[in-house]
């Protein structure tokens, strides 16, 4: 790998790292366990437009590690990687098939971050009661998703060709 590879991933790690403490440090609280804006994930998203999918990937999966061993818990970090993994599959496919923006992309992200969230929250409570909760994490996933999505949007236009 060449040097200025590892150089970028490892500052997009560290990106996310400290997006992931800034939005821990705010007073965000709605009432609504677990509603984030999910600021590191500007970071997967640009990386979707600039990096190899492995090295996104690579970077999704080392933030939320890092994350829920600093930040988090055991089940902190359950939630992430089901949310992070379906979230980043649905954006990759999304984005190759080029029928979406980096807007699109970027909500339907947010939306199925929250949807591998919900359903690991099922399995691990054993109480299909919590389905009642979705439709407040499907409307937060879609803010979170177009401020993330405006965002990353004009990272990707300003980096093009520099990254």
């Amino acid at each position: 790998m060449k040097t200025n590879k590892v150089t970028r991933i490892g500052m997009m790690i560290a990106v996310a790292f400290v997006l992931s403490y800034l939005e821990s440090l705010l007073p965000l609280q709605i009432g609504i366990p677990g509603v984030k804006l999910g600021l590191s994930n500007i970071v997967v998203v640009l990386c979707l437009y600039s990096c190899s999918a492995a090295e996104t990937f690579g970077i999704a999966l080392v933030r939320i590690l890092l994350c829920g061993l600093t930040f988090g818990s055991l089940y902190t970090m359950l939630y992430s990687f089901a949310g992070g993994v379906l979230s980043f599959a649905v954006m990759l496919f999304l984005k190759k098939w080029n029928g979406f923006s980096v807007y699109g992309v970027s909500i339907a992200g947010g939306v199925c971050h929250n949807i591998g969230q919900i359903v690991v929250a099922i399995l691990v409570l054993q109480t299909e009661l919590l389905i009642y909760y979705f439709p407040f994490l499907l409307l937060s996933g879609c803010i979170a998703g177009v401020a993330v999505g405006f965002v990353a949007g004009m990272l990707v236009k300003r980096l093009r060709g520099i990254f």
